[in-house]
């Protein structure tokens, strides 16, 4: 009897402490549920309404200063050797002016012998012609003769006639000798003109280089360098995201890297229709879509003075591209990617409603929505994936 008294206060007291860790289990498990909804009740919830504007998008590219054109003369071999140079470095020349001159003395004995045989056949075509001229003459003197008078004056006439047209033929064949020989001249005489060499742009001789080394094949080195003297400009490549925005005759801000806070203006002369030649693919971070792009080669013309700028300055571009029409604009933060689907939240009655969206032109701050969300809606713009379709929202921050 003693020990039935002793364990029934023990098993009351183990009963007693499950059923309160039980009871103490479940309210914590409902406190924090209380307390997770109370969390996203209670976000922090900021909005600003979609406003119709035209987005003005900048695009950087980078490019590097280049003349207007250049020439770079290499060493002919089969030409022979170079007697003498006709300029030198930092002399301004004009299109057409002789820059170096190859030994041509053996061209210029081809070149008079060729005329000293052009002139001996022209001297025997002019006897032909006067022994033509004769032979005309004693024809018409037999044909007038009565007929009859003489045996022998039909026989006559018919030999004179014979031997003209001897001569005749043997004339146009003198005829063609020297037209044979003028072509032996013209010739002689272009590669007389070739053996000096000419400036083809106006410009500077910024290299000479008279002690370039010669192979059987030239020289890999120009032995004259001239770039012209127009105002510089600005070549690069572009992206092909880039190059379908940017037009020619768009406004450009060239700022080259070696002067701090300075620029210069420009204007888009040409974007090409062709990639580039040296590689037309590379790999851009950021891209849509990832992977590689393909790269489009440009020009911009330098409308300001570009006397303190030299060939070879690496520049960053700037150009704005103003878009063509107003559609209703949100911050970047508003997007949410979900699984390449661009999500966006708008409050509406006190409630969140999930808009998926198709966007548009983009600058530094702002996206254009095309289709998901109309002007003046309240869009969230600190959107987090504790909020839902069909959220209540209590209260929230308005950027005006």
């Amino acid at each position: 009897m003693k020990r039935k008294k002793v364990w029934i206060p023990i098993v009351s007291v183990v009963g007693l402490t499950a059923i309160a860790m039980l009871v103490l289990f479940l309210l914590k498990d409902k406190n924090a549920e209380m307390a997770s909804g109370t969390d996203i009740q209670e976000m922090p919830i900021t909005v600003q309404k979609a406003a119709e504007k035209e987005l003005t998008e900048t695009i950087l590219v980078t490019g590097e200063i280049v003349p207007e054109s250049e020439q770079k003369v290499y060493i002919e071999p089969d030409k022979g050797e170079i007697i003498e140079y006709k300029v030198t470095e930092n002399q301004t020349v004009k299109a057409g002016e002789p820059l170096f001159l190859y030994d041509s003395s053996k061209l210029e004995v081809e070149y008079n012998g060729a005329v000293r045989e052009r002139d001996l056949i022209k001297l025997r075509a002019k006897a032909e012609e006067a022994q033509i001229a004769e032979l005309n003459k004693q024809i018409a003197a037999a044909k007038k003769n009565p007929a009859g008078e003489s045996d022998g004056e039909s026989v006559d006439v018919n030999q004179l006639t014979k031997e003209k047209a001897q001569l005749e033929l043997q004339y146009e064949n003198t005829k063609s000798e020297a037209a044979s020989a003028q072509e032996r001249i013209n010739e002689s005489a272009d590669r007389k003109k070739e053996m000096t060499v000419v400036s083809k742009i106006d410009g500077i001789v910024v290299k000479v280089n008279q002690n370039i080394a010669k192979t059987e094949t030239g020289a890999s080195e120009p032995v004259i360098h001239i770039i012209s003297n127009s105002p510089y400009k600005v070549i690069g490549t572009m992206s092909e995201f880039d190059a379908v925005k940017i037009q020619p005759e768009q406004a450009v801000v060239i700022r080259p890297k070696v002067f701090k806070d300075r620029e210069w203006n420009g204007v888009v002369e040409s974007v090409s229709q062709f990639p580039n030649e040296e590689g037309a693919s590379g790999d851009m971070m950021g891209a849509p879509g990832g992977g590689n792009v393909t790269m489009y080669p440009f020009k911009v013309a330098i409308t300001d003075d570009t006397s303190e700028l030299r060939q070879g300055f690496h520049v960053s571009l700037e150009v704005k591209i103003v878009g063509t029409e107003k559609k209703p604009v949100i911050p970047h933060s508003a997007i949410l990617d979900e699984g390449g689907i661009a999500v966006t939240y708008v409050l509406v009655d006190g409630k969140m409603e999930r808009r998926e969206v198709k966007t548009g032109s983009m600058n530094d701050e702002f996206i254009q929505v095309i289709e998901g969300v109309k002007n003046d809606e309240l869009v969230v713009i600190t959107p987090n994936e504790g909020m839902y379709d069909g959220m209540e929202v209590t209260s929230f921050d308005e950027i005006k």
